[in-house]
C-alpha cells in the first residue's frame, strides 16, 4: 500500500508522451507487462496486458483479418498509455477516441486493491482512468475490440487546398471518409495562408494481409540546430506541397505509411538538434475554428518558428470521459525547436486558444499552466472527486499533476 506523496508514483509504458506526464519520484515500468491473454476470432475482442504495445497487436492481428479500431500517430505505444492519454486518430470524427473499444480494464488501486473497470462496473474510475493520464491507479489488462479488415493496404486519395478555409471545407465535404488528415503549412501569409494536403484513406476490399517488414532508416547524429530556420522550412514545405500536382490522386499504400510515417524514422527527433523539440496541439470547437485557426497561424507565421511537421485533423464529439482532449472541431499540431523565447510564443498561443474555447493535448504538454489547465478542462474538479474517493491523491502523481495543481 501506498502510503505518503514522498512515495507517489507513476506508470510508464513506452515513454511516447512528449512532456513530464510520465516523471514522478517512482517510476513502475509496464515493459514486463507484455502478455497476450485471450482472443475471440469470431468478435475480434482480445484481453492483454497492458503493457503490450500497438505494434505487438498490428503484428499478431493484422495478418488474422483484424485492426486498430483507434490508433495514433505512433504504433510504439502500450495500451495502457493508449487509455491513459485516451488517444485519438484520423478517423475520430467518426469514430471517436481509443476508449470507445475498450470494454474493461483491471485497475491497480493504492491501497493494493485491483478492480475492474468498465462503463457498468466502478464507472467513475472507468471515465477518470480513460484520459486520466494514470492518475488513478495503474492499469494493468484491458480488453478490447479490434475491427476486421480484408487488406492491409489503404486506398489514399489527396486533395490540394490552395488555403486554410479550403482545407476546412475539405474536411466538411469529405466528413464521411473513414479517414482524413492534412499536412498543413504554418509559414505561408495571405491568399496562401495554410495551404495544405487533405489525405482521406479506406481500407481496401482485398489484398496481401501482412504487417510490414521494412528496415528502418535512423538518424545516426544530432543535426545543427542551425540547419533547421524559417528558411530551411519554407523550401521543404514548398516541395512538400507541389509534390502533388493534381486534386483527386488515387493511390493504395501500406497501413505503416498512412498511419505511421515518422516510425519508419528512427531517432527522428535528432533531426532537431541536441535541444530537441516539444510538440503543441490544441483543439478548438467548430464554431471558432476557422477564425481561430487563421489567428494562430498568423501569430506562428509572424514569428518566424515554423513546424515542417504540421497536422491538421476534423475532431468529432466529445465524450464523456472526465479528462479527453477531443472535442467537437478542429485539432493542430506542430513541432517546434526548442529555443529562447519559444515558451513566450507558446504562452500567447495558449490564451488565443482559451479565447477560442480550446484545450491543450495533456499528452503533449510540457509547459501549460495550471490557470490555462483549469480553465480549458472544467471537468478537472469532478476528476479530483474520484481521485479522493479511491485514495489516488498523493500517491499516483507525475511532474506534470504537480504543475498543474493536480497533486
Amino acid at each position: 500500500m501506498l502510503k505518503s506523496a514522498d512515495h507517489a508514483v507513476i506508470a510508464r509504458g513506452m515513454g511516447r508522451s512528449y512532456g513530464d506526464s510520465a516523471l514522478a519520484p517512482h517510476i513502475i515500468s509496464t515493459s514486463s507487462l507484455n502478455l497476450m491473454l485471450d482472443f475471440d476470432r469470431d468478435t475480434g475482442t482480445v484481453r492483454c496486458a497492458a503493457g503490450v504495445t500497438l505494434a505487438e497487436l498490428l503484428e499478431v492481428f493484422v495478418p488474422q483479418g483484424w485492426f486498430l479500431p483507434v490508433t495514433p500517430g505512433t504504433k510504439f505505444v502500450s495500451v495502457g498509455g493508449a487509455i491513459a492519454s485516451d488517444v485519438h486518430g484520423k478517423n475520430h470524427h467518426l469514430d471517436g477516441c481509443f476508449s470507445e473499444y475498450v470494454d474493461s480494464f483491471v485497475l491497480l488501486l493504492a491501497s493494493g486493491e485491483m478492480v475492474t473497470c468498465s462503463r457498468v462496473s466502478f464507472p467513475d474510475l472507468f471515465h477518470a482512468t480513460c484520459g486520466g493520464m494514470g492518475l488513478t491507479g495503474i492499469i494493468v489488462e484491458a480488453t478490447l475490440r479490434l475491427k476486421p479488415v480484408q487488406s492491409s493496404l489503404i486506398d489514399q486519395i489527396t486533395y490540394k487546398a490552395a488555403n486554410l478555409a479550403e482545407a476546412l471545407a475539405l474536411f466538411d465535404a469529405h466528413h464521411a471518409a473513414p479517414y482524413s488528415v492534412a499536412w498543413i503549412d504554418c509559414l505561408t501569409t495571405g491568399a496562401s495562408m495554410g495551404r495544405s494536403l487533405l489525405m482521406l484513406g479506406n481500407h481496401a476490399a482485398g489484398g496481401d494481409l501482412s504487417s510490414r517488414k521494412k528496415r528502418a532508416l535512423s538518424v545516426p547524429v544530432d543535426m545543427p540546430s542551425a540547419l533547421l530556420n524559417r528558411y530551411s522550412i519554407q523550401a521543404f514545405n514548398t516541395l512538400y506541397y507541389n509534390r502533388v500536382q493534381t486534386n483527386g490522386v488515387r493511390q493504395q499504400v501500406h497501413y505503416e505509411p498512412f498511419f505511421y510515417p515518422l516510425d519508419g524514422i528512427h531517432q527522428w527527433n535528432r533531426l532537431y538538434g541536441k535541444n530537441g523539440f516539444t510538440q503543441y496541439q490544441f483543439a478548438l470547437p467548430k464554431a471558432s475554428g476557422t477564425a481561430g485557426m487563421t489567428a494562430i497561424l498568423k501569430k506562428i507565421s509572424a514569428s518566424g518558428r515554423g513546424s515542417f511537421l504540421a497536422v491538421l485533423k476534423a475532431f468529432g464529439r466529445e465524450n464523456a470521459n472526465l479528462l479527453s482532449f477531443p472535442i467537437e472541431g478542429y485539432t493542430l499540431a506542430l513541432d517546434f525547436k526548442l529555443e529562447d523565447g519559444l515558451f513566450r510564443l507558446l504562452d500567447e498561443l495558449d490564451a488565443m486558444v482559451l479565447d477560442h474555447g480550446g484545450r491543450i493535448y495533456l499528452t503533449k504538454d510540457v509547459r501549460m499552466s495550471e490557470a490555462t489547465f483549469k480553465r480549458s478542462y472544467p471537468r478537472w474538479e469532478a476528476f479530483q472527486q474520484v481521485r479522493s474517493q479511491y485514495g489516488a491523491r498523493g500517491k499516483f502523481a507525475s511532474r506534470q499533476s504537480q504543475r498543474l495543481g493536480m497533486d
